[in-house]
């Protein structure tokens, strides 16, 4: 969060969080792979620098969490409302946000997205007509809950950063509640000094409805002093991240230093005006022939092969992704070495359906998120564009699970349930489903083969 901005909240009575943002910082760090000081710089006992090679495991561990909650389609009603919410979202490009969301949600915790006008008309009473209504998606170091209650945010604040004819300009906009229950919106704009446009100040009067929705890790944060924030999944996992990047940085140690090394006597070679030994181009052949042909004169030239610890190394990597699985909730096999391979979270959970429970959980947190959007754009679509949209509508999410079903034993209990039952409505989803038909195409079919029956029949009665 920009100084100017945390300045001007405390200015207005409000207390910023920085023990949680703190936090959320440590995590998103290690998420986009950057270098820890007091972990990946290290010196050796000789007192040289250097710095750990780091796995990136972070990142994977947050983009294999996303895959499980990918939605499929979105149905905010029927009609003209459902193709509006659908327009609206897809003019935001919410499938590739709410993806980048979902990762940064499992890294940080938090994310939020709030509705907004642009290019609308201010009217002299205060009222604001038209405009074309958006989405703005936050990361968790720009959100700021002002007022939680029973663990919801009721109130918020939002910022980010964006450049203007090639400086900086930092934008904030607090949601509140007025004394009449509706909410106001409230915008602030400032330089790249840090100074605010007051010419650029916006006070908007909205209504009852939450402009804004927040996503966070649906595992109960136990860290102190984070309220209104979601737990940062990273942050237990950190010290297990240590252990991989050791342990990778232990295998990447081996196989650097693992070229064969020669050892010649020095009664092979001749030495310069400085007394440093070299080799004409005869004792070079010389030295690679008989270095292969006589292993035996030890005495003269020796082969040094280091060992490369692999056994050892792999032990230590199953303990540490054993670590890190934990820490993630999805029991000590979510990365795990079985014959040379790493099983991932998708694989795991695909064959562990108990582990489900977690997944199920965060989905929930997902639809209340999606939700909450719909309603809102819808809101303002009533509000601003003069629909009549219903915002009590149900609004449908339907996620991807792909990555957590078997298609082919799916497919086989579909095919062995048309099969028993003889109900052709269950063919038609069965064919619609192996052979990617539509309902017309695979109707066509189940009525073309019971005409061909009925003719059979017809014939054997004959």
């Amino acid at each position: 969060m920009e100084e100017c901005v945390k300045d001007f909240l405390q200015k207005k009575g409000y207390t910023v969080n920085d023990n949680a943002l703190s936090k959320i910082q440590v995590c998103d760090d290690w998420y986009s792979n950057r270098i820890i000081e007091d972990f990946h710089k290290r010196k050796t006992l000789n007192g040289i620098s250097y710095e750990l090679s780091r796995l990136n495991f972070g990142k994977r561990c947050c983009s294999d969490d996303a895959n499980l909650c990918e939605v499929l389609e979105i149905n905010a009603g029927d009609g003209e409302q459902a193709d509006y919410v659908a327009a609206v979202l897809d003019g935001s490009k919410f499938n590739t946000q709410y993806r980048k969301q979902l990762e940064k949600t499992s890294a940080d915790g938090t994310t939020a997205c709030y509705i907004r006008l642009d290019n609308a008309t201010f009217m002299d009473d205060g009222s604001v007509q038209g405009g074309e209504i958006k989405l703005n998606y936050v990361e968790a170091d720009a959100f700021l809950p002002l007022t939680v209650e029973d663990d919801i945010v009721i109130e918020a604040a939002f910022s980010g950063s964006a450049l203007s004819k090639g400086k900086k300009q930092t934008t904030l906009v607090l949601f509140t509640i007025g004394e009449d229950g509706n909410y106001i919106a409230e915008t602030h704009v400032f330089d790249d000094k840090g100074t605010e446009i007051t010419d650029r100040k916006t006070v908007v009067q909205l209504g009852d409805v939450k402009p804004f929705a927040v996503m966070r890790n649906a595992e109960v944060n136990n860290l102190d002093d984070m309220e209104g924030y979601g737990l940062p999944k990273l942050w237990d996992a950190i010290p297990a991240l240590k252990v991989v990047d050791l342990c990778y940085n232990v295998l990447f140690s081996d196989l650097d230093k693992s070229e064969k090394i020669i050892l010649i006597s020095e009664l092979l070679c001749e030495f310069d005006e400085n007394g440093k030994p070299k080799l004409t181009t005869e004792q070079k052949k010389l030295f690679v022939f008989t270095g292969e042909k006589l292993p035996e004169e030890k005495g003269m030239i020796q082969e040094y092969n280091p060992e490369i610890r692999v056994e050892q190394i792999t032990k230590a990597f199953e303990l540490a992704l054993s670590l890190l699985s934990m820490s993630f909730g999805y029991g000590t096999k979510k990365y795990s070495f079985e014959n040379g391979q790493i099983t991932t979270a998708t694989e795991y959970v695909g064959e562990r359906q108990d582990q489900m429970q977690e997944l199920n959980r965060q989905r929930q947190e997902a639809v209340r998120y999606i939700q909450d959007i719909c309603r809102a754009v819808m809101w303002f679509a009533n509000t601003f564009h003069g629909k009549s949209f219903n915002l009590e509508q149900e609004v449908l999410v339907d996620f991807d699970d792909s990555y957590i079903t078997d298609r082919e034993a799916e497919l086989e209990r579909k095919r062995n349930d048309a099969l028993s039952f003889d109900i052709p409505k269950l063919t038609v989803w069965y064919l619609m489903d192996a052979y990617s038909l539509t309902e017309e195409e695979a109707q066509k079919l189940v009525d073309e083969k019971l005409q061909i029956d009925d003719n059979l029949d017809g014939e054997d009665e004959d």
